[in-house]
């Protein structure tokens, strides 16, 4: 690798950017591609291009046959995260399995008698409010939001700020019931039809879960379908 790919790919991957190494394996060439790179006119190979945009997807480096040679794809992603709004019980299952998936978790809930770290030991925990803390998270396309407290004060402006971010998952607890006051809400205050399909409310697969547990499994089941059904 050069000297000056490895310069940039250290800064990428410091600010936690998305970015695939193209090596040609035939004559060392080299390219960092992005995932703004994919969109227009690039430059790229459109074999590359493609082949990149599903690295990105499912976190899976290979290598592929272009006109040019063999071209080995090295994928580098920041952590995926995890972003719970509630401290409440499904949420002390739902972390720890998120953790498991290999999701940096953070627990928004202003309720700081709930945001307890015996409640959710080696746990972020943040204690503002949820449109404050999420914009300062600013919810990528490597982030999943999950909002279960139930509380409209809580709940909806966290949904706010996740409906106008590139998050890949919004979630919300909720019967069904629940979850159409919850869009009517959102639609009064100007989001469209095509932000609030991006809302899974209920939250969850349907798999008849109860418990925390069961929910919390639901959950991440659901987060993992979404993340991969097109890798």
């Amino acid at each position: 690798m050069k000297f000056a790919t490895l310069e940039r790919l250290l800064r990428d991957r410091s600010e936690k950017s998305s970015v695939v190494l193209a090596t040609n394996l035939n004559t060392g060439d080299e390219r960092l591609v992005y995932p703004s790179d994919l969109e227009g006119e690039n430059g790229l190979d459109p074999a590359v291009a493609q082949a990149a945009g599903e690295a990105f997807r499912s976190d899976r480096s290979k290598t592929i046959e272009t006109e040019e040679g063999p071209v080995f794809l090295h994928v580098f992603n920041p952590p995926l995260r995890m972003i719970i709004v509630g401290a409440v019980h499904i949420a002390q299952p739902l972390a720890r399995m998120a953790a498991l998936a290999g999701y940096d978790v953070t627990i928004v809930d202003p309720r700081a008698a709930f945001a307890t770290d015996e409640r959710f030991p080696g746990v972020t925990l943040l204690t503002e409010w949820p449109d404050d803390a999420l914009e300062t998270l600013a919810p990528d396309s490597r982030t999943a939001v999950v909002t279960l407290t139930h509380d409209p004060k809580l709940d909806d402006p966290a949904l706010e700020v996740a409906l106008r971010s590139s998050a890949f998952y919004v979630g919300s607890l909720g019967s069904k019931k629940t979850h159409a006051a919850r869009l009517q809400r959102l639609t009064e205050t100007g989001f469209g039809e095509d932000d609030l399909n991006r809302i899974n409310g209920p939250v969850g697969l349907a798999i008849g879960a109860r418990s925390p547990a069961e929910v919390a499994v639901s959950i991440v089941a659901q987060v993992t379908q979404t993340l991969r059904q097109e890798a």
